[in-house]
């Protein structure tokens, strides 16, 4: 079903003898200034057909100028409607772009926080391991003397020559210590 466009803008209805009566002293409506031409005679039907045609044409070219200015209107607000659209793609653009920048900056914020937090923590680690490494050293350094001093230890060395040994030991026991020193012949066969 077509959709008829509303009753009053169709032009038979603004006619003359389709209009219901009225008052003879409102004029139609124009666009602009415009010098209209009144026809007054009394007697004869000629003048009355002019009249009827001068305002059949006036209202003609008055609806004319409307359908014009609404098509010029309608122009207008579609240009209206795509630069805004136009404009408001570019802000929105213009907020991706912002958008990505404050991500890169949080992400780079981020990983020199962790960064930073992660070298404080090695660094806390390492200290302690150090703390600890000369505890250790302390320990076995104390634990060696008294383990030497308990048990007792022998150290030496030797030199062997063509027909004789030479030795030298050194014994710990606790806290004394003895040190020997020994020349041994071979006997040596003819």
């Amino acid at each position: 079903m077509a959709l008829s466009p509303p009753p009053l803008f169709l032009p038979e209805l603004w006619l003359k003898e389709n209009r219901p009566e009225r008052d003879v002293t409102i004029k139609p409506l124009t666009m602009g200034p415009k010098k209209v031409k009144v026809v007054t005679t009394t007697t004869t039907t000629t003048t009355t057909t002019t009249t009827t045609e001068n305002e059949r044409v006036v209202f003609i070219q008055a609806w004319w100028r409307g359908t014009l200015v609404r098509r010029t209107l309608l122009h207008l607000a579609l240009r209206v409607r795509v630069i805004q659209c136009w404009w408001k793609q570019q802000l929105a653009i213009l907020l991706e772009r912002k958008r990505r920048v404050a991500l890169v900056l949080y992400a780079q914020e981020e990983w020199a926080v962790v960064k930073l937090q992660s070298w404080v923590r090695m660094w806390r680690i390492r200290l302690r391991f150090c703390r600890l490494l000369h505890a250790v050293h302390i320990i076995q350094a104390y634990w060696r003397w008294h383990s030497c001093h308990t048990r007792g230890l022998i150290q030496g060395h030797y030199d062997l020559k063509e027909n004789q040994l030479n030795l030298q030991l050194e014994i710990t026991l606790g806290s004394q210590a003895c040190k020997v020193q020994q020349c041994i012949p071979f006997p040596i066969k003819e």
